[in-house]
């Protein structure tokens, strides 16, 4: 939401004071556009992979609702970790084989319906749990392929926010193309009286203002405020990454997920009372 809210006071405040001065007509140039537009999405194309470019065409979505997880998705994910590792310590780590083999008809995971309805945060709790039922009992290591396996994620995320800050800066080069091609229209046309050839300059102009606008006020911004979204939501995972670190290292429930409570951002963050309330509040395992 508070996306649209920049893009229209970006828009608004822009146009609106040319328009206080200057004839809005002027700058509605489709040439202009599509020599900029068409030239960004083509070298876009070419310079991304495919899932870049399926990434960014869903992007938009991203940046209307801001950061994916709330903070009683964090509150939840606590007591998902509080429960998983109490059942563990109850009853040993073979106890968790059929909630992490069927997560999706899990008992346990379906009293956490945010938790569960995540598949990609099921699946890295879930590979990490099995791996402890197989046998995997060395925190260094464990901590070592999780750290990999989320810095590709979090590679592939910024792949597209860095892809759209490459579109942004690439703009302004197009929009000074776009002007140098009116120009040589302008001079074929020399001859024509200055009225004509006030128009062909002014075009001209526009193209360089295009890109500019494009570049500065729209897709720059989009780009900061996606590595921002994508930032803060990676906490999630951290969070189950450090929750899992201290269970390995034999620390009891209530432990591991106060370590996991305080890598959370402020604004995130249950208190540690909150987070007393809810898992004292929890049914008992099955």
């Amino acid at each position: 939401m508070l996306f649209i809210v920049g893009i229209i006071v970006v828009i608004g405040c822009i146009f609106g004071g040319y328009s206080i001065h200057g004839d809005l007509g002027v700058l509605w140039q489709p040439i202009e556009f599509l020599i900029i537009l068409g030239g960004g999405i083509g070298a876009f194309v070419v310079a991304n992979p495919k899932p870049v470019l399926i990434g960014s065409a869903k992007c938009i979505g991203t940046l209307i609702k801001g950061p994916k997880y709330k903070k009683d998705h964090y509150a939840e994910l606590l007591s998902v970790l509080y429960s998983v590792f109490k059942l563990a310590k109850s009853k040993g780590d073979l106890a968790l084989e059929s909630h992490v083999e069927n997560p999706n008809d899990s008992a346990l995971f379906g009293a956490f319906p945010m938790f569960q309805g995540d598949h990609h945060a099921v699946e890295f709790l879930c590979d990490y749990l099995r791996l402890l039922t197989l046998g995997a009992n060395t925190p260094h290591e464990v901590e070592a392929v999780m750290d990999e396996e989320l810095e590709i994620h979090h590679g592939e995320q910024h792949a597209i926010a860095g892809a759209i800050q490459a579109f942004a800066d690439a703009v302004p080069a197009l929009g000074i193309v776009a002007a140098v091609l009116g120009v040589i229209v302008t001079m074929s046309s020399i001859t024509e009286p200055p009225e004509i050839l006030g128009g062909l300059i002014a075009a001209a102009l526009v193209g360089t203002f295009f890109g500019i606008f494009m570049s500065y006020g729209i897709l720059a911004p989009m780009a900061s405020s996606l590595s921002a979204i994508y930032g803060s939501d990676g906490h999630y995972m951290q969070c189950i990454k450090v929750a899992l670190m201290g269970h390995m290292q034999g620390y009891a429930p209530q432990v591991s997920v106060e370590f996991a409570r305080k890598t959370l951002a402020g604004d995130m963050r249950p208190t540690f009372a909150e987070v007393e309330e809810t898992i004292g509040n929890l049914p008992p395992l099955g």
